[in-house]
């Protein structure tokens, strides 16, 4: 979307313990975060629309576009807090949800728990029909069968419906019709059907994505549907978009019908703000750091492309274990996500060790410091009694902090038990929440085969940028960007999204008797889909379009994307489509294997608009060494000696200015810790360049 035709954009951002703004206008950008009120979410959003009006000076009648992300629908599965739903399928696989593929994400664990499904068997419901893999019917759809399930359903207070039928990817017409007979006698129910929301072939993770679409919908359109209400009695008369997890924008009528898709979109937001400032300043290899208020999110941004993904696990009863959580099969962006944020809690365990998260204080309480009613130390509490924080200035001044309630929460729960004071108590809190950190960063990064040898770190989030020189030093990172407006990153992210959508269906074919005719009649229906959903939201830009085969050698268990033309297929591209998955093959296995066939399971078209054009960087000012606005003493967690360090106020850094650490770099939404041995420089684009040992 082109900036000249939405010259003043908002985007909010929801997180589990603040809200985050950002409002770009003629004027620039004016940020704002406020706390998340869990109860009714909405609240929290229009009480930050309200001030970051006022501070900016802009009125809701002069915004242009709304884009709009949450954790809602995750939190909402991880919680157990979605609708009553049911499941109905073909008769013999009620089961389904619950065997999964019988792997084990932990072989030697004999008491391995794995995670409950989110229909409980009693609701799973079997109806008689069968079709083919080619789609063909065996058995016809009982429909009475279906017409009977009515009185159990309300019996039940069932509020959503989730319908996946054997082989619907490839012929949707019993679902279609089953949800026909549910809707007319049960016209207030909500119903996914899976040939829709996940329309690909492996039925376990077919039938487990439409569940939770169903879960989640009840809840999520009555959110949207109530925002949409709120900005329009607010005086807003711009269109509503929300983030997807894949990196998109869509539409609120998309979202309500898959609200599936919005489970990563707060992280999706803060991967491409990264992915932004990575080709602002010519970064090809990044490490995305994002630390918010209770979680911490790691994405491994190459080519300035954050890594994307097919598949998606939430609500893992394994900590960082593989194969423990619910499986989605939606566009990802790909990232590690842990309970590690500003609120997680820290506790002493049996074995007199300090553990943190991966429960958090959120908003409400809070952390002990917020003097809101918390009792238990967080991150934030640790980080303020080691000197991180001034308490008067926090967020701006809006919301000042009580240092004696964090140290007397650290001293009860970790010093006591310990024999520690609060201060070593806090330094035990931040080491170990930093090193949950960077072994997370560690295990991403050998999972997708890459190292960070010369990666550079954008850290961003409200406590990226105090935590980001600890954790670069424990994974051998040198050089950290911490960009403008990094305290509400994933919400500047929003808007250097693109309006986009991504259809996938599943068509089996080998290349060896490859039928171009019935590819094209695919292509050409997703690529009609896929515009139906983008075209509302366009505003005149033109349409990027991708096309990507999943293929694998005959016998294969999993698949691997191959890009296509956009265009129609002929005969003579069999041969390119070949040599293309051989390219991506050996990119993954070292070498092809010559000889095999190949077979394509599945299709993907994805429509968006162009992304934002990136401006040119200016010529770095002359060096010049920046002035103290004060000291403060801190505890430094690597050595544990506290000194004084230097404060500096970010507002008043220009282009060119040098910090030598140990410093604090502070602003409204977050401050720079500039370690002992790091320097910091403000570049020609007013973002912070740290570096380790020489001067920078």
């Amino acid at each position: 979307m082109s900036a000249a035709r939405q010259t003043t954009r908002l985007a909010v951002d929801i997180g589990g313990t603040f809200t985050d703004l950002a409002l770009e206008h003629p004027g620039g950008r004016t940020t704002t975060k406020v706390l998340t009120t869990p109860a009714a979410p909405e609240q929290g959003v229009m009480t930050g629309v309200r001030a970051i009006l006022a501070s900016s000076g802009v009125a809701a009648g002069d915004i242009d576009l709304i884009v709009h992300g949450t954790t809602l629908a995750t939190n909402a599965v991880i919680e157990r807090k979605g609708a009553r739903t049911a499941l109905i399928t073909t008769e013999g696989f009620r089961d389904v949800i619950a065997m999964g593929n019988e792997s084990r994400y932990d072989q030697c664990d004999l008491n391995i728990v794995l995670p409950e499904p989110l229909v409980p068997r009693h609701l799973r419901l079997p109806v008689a029909e069968r079709l083919d893999n080619t789609g063909a019917v065996l058995k016809p759809l009982d429909e009475d069968g279906v017409r009977a399930l009515v009185p159990r359903l309300k019996a039940e207070g069932v509020e959503s419906l989730a319908i996946g039928f054997l082989h619907a990817f490839v012929n949707p017409a019993h679902e279609q019709r089953a949800a026909a007979i549910l809707k007319d006698a049960l016209p207030d129910i909500q119903i996914s059907l899976s040939s829709e929301v996940s329309p690909e072939m492996r039925e376990w993770e077919r039938f487990s994505t439409t569940v939770a679409n169903a879960y989640v919908q009840p809840m999520m359109a009555r959110y949207l549907r109530q925002l949409e209400t709120d900005f329009r009695n607010a005086g807003f008369r711009a269109p509503l978009f929300l983030m997807m997890s894949g990196g998109g924008l869509t539409t609120v009528e998309t979202a309500c019908r898959f609200p599936i898709r919005l489970v990563e979109s707060g992280p999706a937001g803060g991967a491409i703000f990264s992915a932004h400032i990575s080709r602002e300043c010519g970064l090809a290899h990044v490490l995305s750091f994002d630390m918010g208020g209770t979680t911490a999110k790691i994405c491994l941004i190459d080519d300035y492309r954050p890594q994307t993904s097919r598949t998606f696990e939430v609500a893992r009863v394994g900590r960082f274990r593989k194969g423990s959580g619910l499986p989605l099969r939606i566009p990802v962006i790909e990232m590690v996500e842990i309970g590690a944020g500003g609120g997680s809690i820290a506790h002493v365990d049996s074995m007199s060790r300090i553990e943190v998260g991966p429960e958090s204080a959120g908003a409400d309480p809070g952390p002990a410091c917020y003097g809101r009613g918390g009792t238990k130390p967080a991150v934030t509490d640790a980080n303020l009694t080691l000197g991180r924080y001034d308490p008067a200035t926090f967020a701006g001044g809006s919301m000042p902090l009580y240092a004696q309630a964090a140290r007397d929460a650290l001293a009860g729960a970790i010093g006591a038990p310990l024999g520690l004071t609060p201060d070593i108590a806090a330094v035990g809190v931040v080491e170990i929440v930093d090193e949950n950190m960077a072994n997370a960063a560690r295990v991403h990064a050998i999972e997708s085969g890459k190292t960070y040898e010369g990666r550079t770190m954008i850290a961003f989030g409200g406590g990226g940028p105090v935590h980001a020189c600890r954790i670069a030093e424990k994974v051998g990172i040198h050089r950290i960007l911490v960009p403008s407006g990094a305290g509400v990153g994933s919400a500047i992210g929003f808007l250097r999204a693109p309006v986009g959508y991504e259809v996938v269906r599943s068509l089996y074919q080998r290349l060896s008797i490859f039928d171009t005719g019935a590819v094209n009649t695919l292509l050409s229906s997703m690529r009609e889909e896929a515009a139906a959903v983008v075209e509302p939201g366009r505003l005149g830009a033109d349409l990027s379009e991708t096309r990507i085969a999943f293929m694998r050698y005959v016998g294969q268990g999993h698949e691997i994307p191959v890009p296509l033309p956009a265009r129609t297929l002929s005969a003579d591209d069999v041969f390119d489509i070949r040599a293309a998955y051989d390219r991506e093959y050996a990119k993954f296995f070292d070498r092809a294997v010559p000889g095999s066939d190949i077979e394509v399971l599945s299709y993907a078209v994805v429509l968006t608009t162009p992304a934002q054009e990136i401006a040119a960087a200016g010529t770095m000012a002359a060096s010049t060494t920046a002035a103290p606005v004060g000291q403060r003493i801190v505890r430094d967690t690597a050595t544990g000696e506290t000194a004084a360090w230097a404060i500096h106020d970010r507002a008043a850094m220009a282009p060119g200015t040098r910090v030598a650490g140990p410093a604090i770099i502070a602003e409204d939404e977050t401050s720079t810790l500039v370690g002992p041995g790091w320097q910091a420089i403000v570049n020609s684009l007013g973002y912070l360049e740290l570096s380790k040992g020489a001067a920078a």
